[in-house]
């Protein structure tokens, strides 16, 4: 978690924004006996570390809402700490039920505005993902690929948690799909699973490349630091995409917004929509934007937390 967050700082001073969260993690991260002081190490690390670094950007991961360390979870982290946080997450949801009842959590621990997070992690909660990402203190969804495949009993072999398996078995990839469309369907985050190939940078590269390009993820989890940059190169738009969006995006301005003509094609504010979104991007992914663009960023900082990757 320390060099975690030491490699955010570093990072943010390379890129000139922070371009990824820290998920401090309490749910698989503490000892069984030790939860609570575990989640009091948490919390005086989330304090400490943003009393250092204004920008940092932490988050953590408590217990399930059925868990018996939920409630001191949130107590403690949620109450001491959620002015410094980014979000809560959530494992484990099932249903628009457990939401509520997390929400309830943070508002008893007088952090009524801190956004929930949420891992999807059963086929019951992949068939309420529309009914969980319609909740309004809803962020964002994530996928829990391995618990996802355990829950299967054998009937996913052990390779459907694997690079390859991950991304061809009918039954990971449908649950991934629609994960993905309850998150645009409500205007949420898709932030997709891990690779557990840690040590292979270019199959986290095509992993972040086909989450990004062929299923519709703005975010990635990593479980390693080395993963972040892979993660972050494959998730980028390319320099011509920056190109082609700065270019349409600055004639559009200029044109008070009304439909202009760009190397031969119509545009209007739909498509200026979807370039506004791909500049959001290069920015949140540290790429060099054209000095006007980044004007832009200037006069909004909130820009660079939203879908962040």
């Amino acid at each position: 978690m320390r060099k975690s967050l030491q490699l955010q700082a570093e990072m943010t001073q390379e890129f000139g924004t922070c371009v990824f969260d820290v998920t401090l993690d309490c749910e698989d991260g503490a000892p069984v006996g030790g939860e609570a002081e575990h989640a009091e190490w948490v919390t005086e690390l989330a304090l400490s570390t943003s009393a250092a670094q204004p920008d940092a950007r932490i988050a953590v991961r408590v217990h399930p809402v059925d868990h018996p360390s939920f409630d001191a979870d949130m107590a403690c982290i949620a109450g001491r700490a959620g002015r410094v946080l980014r979000h809560i997450m959530v494992p484990k949801v099932e249903s628009a039920a457990d939401v509520d009842r997390a929400q309830a959590a943070l508002i008893a621990a007088g952090a009524a505005d801190l956004p929930l997070h949420v891992l999807i992690e059963s086929p019951a909660a992949v068939h309420r993902a529309f009914e969980i990402a319609a909740h309004p203190r809803v962020q964002s969804l994530s996928f829990g690929l391995m618990d996802f495949v355990s829950t299967h009993g054998g009937a996913i072999p052990a390779d459907g948690m694997g690079i390859q398996g991950q991304f061809t078995h009918p039954l990971v990839l449908r649950a991934k799909l629609e994960i993905a469309s309850a998150c645009h369907a409500h205007g949420k985050v898709p932030s997709h699973c891990v690779v557990t190939e840690f040590k292979n940078a270019e199959a986290i590269h095509l992993a972040a490349q086909k989450a990004s390009r062929e299923l519709g993820y703005t975010r990635m989890w990593s479980i390693h630091p080395d993963q972040i940059r892979p993660i972050l190169q494959a998730m980028a738009p390319s320099e011509a995409q920056i190109d082609q969006a700065s270019h349409i995006i600055l004639a559009a301005q200029a044109a008070d917004w009304a439909p202009i003509s760009h190397a031969g094609q119509l545009h209007d504010r739909a498509s200026y929509r979807f370039f506004w979104q791909l500049i959001e991007r290069a920015f949140q992914t540290g790429r060099h934007l054209p000095a006007e663009v980044r004007l832009f960023f200037a006069a909004d900082s909130t820009v660079a937390e939203r879908n962040a990757t």
